[in-house]
């Protein structure tokens, strides 16, 4: 089985990484666009110098190594994607081969965590439209998407990876709801950039409190984002 993992950034899906990678038959790799993303756009993201280094940059071959054999022999292949990473020219063919699952979040919790590492996120920065858009590709091609909010799973982490792993037609392993603390061999070469939180986690964090504030500038952002997060919460699992 290829599960390919589509969400925006803060958005629990390197927790979510961990997880299937502590399930003793899983593969996992982490955001394989990452450097054709940024060789393609020229944009200037933290650490890109060792990000091109360090992958691929040909989006074709990319996805060609995604369809292909599962690294390790493993029965399971799991693959974190940035939703933002999708632009034109990264092909979408291949996505008809695997079990695309889509990760949301509120736009308000994402733009907050988002500028705590990064100032003043775009709409295109944080995934939401293009979340929006591959999911009725997926759709439009008689797929049923799978999509799971991670709130729900920071509130109830056991029933809902339960219910994702039902949803997908994977046995549950309770391996997926704890993980080593300090990371997983996989991550991605920005890791330390982004992941310093979830390097100090064995499991999913608790549950989250109220929606935070967002600042006045990134209002905009945050009513655009709303309408596809919405869209695609009326199709969550509960």
């Amino acid at each position: 089985m290829k599960i390919a993992m589509w969400s925006g950034p803060r958005n629990l899906s390197t927790a979510m990484m961990y997880a299937f990678g502590n399930r003793p038959d899983c593969a996992v790799v982490d955001e394989p666009f990452y450097a054709a993303y940024l060789s393609m756009t020229g944009l200037d993201h933290p650490m890109r110098r060792q990000i091109l280094a360090a992958q691929v940059q040909n989006p074709n071959a990319v996805a060609e190594a995604l369809s292909g054999a599962h690294p390790n022999g493993k029965t399971v292949f799991y693959q974190k994607h940035m939703t933002q990473h999708m632009i034109e020219g990264v092909p979408r063919n291949w996505m008809r081969d695997v079990t695309n699952v889509f990760l949301i979040r509120h736009p308000a919790r994402v733009i907050a965590s988002y500028t705590a590492k990064r100032e003043n996120p775009t709409l295109s920065d944080i995934g939401f439209a293009q979340q929006a858009d591959l999911f009725d590709l997926v759709t439009s091609w008689g797929h049923k998407p799978v999509v799971i909010d991670s709130h729900d799973i920071r509130e109830r982490p056991r029933e809902m990876i339960e219910k994702l792993c039902d949803a997908i037609g994977l046995d549950f392993d309770p391996n997926m709801l704890i993980w080593p603390k300090g990371g997983h061999a996989q991550d991605g070469v920005w890791a330390p950039h982004w992941y310093g939180s979830v390097w100090e986690s064995t499991g999913f964090a608790g549950a989250e409190g109220p929606l935070p504030q967002v600042p006045n500038e990134l209002e905009s952002v945050l009513k655009s984002a709303l309408p596809h997060y919405e869209k695609m919460r009326s199709a969550k699992l509960f």
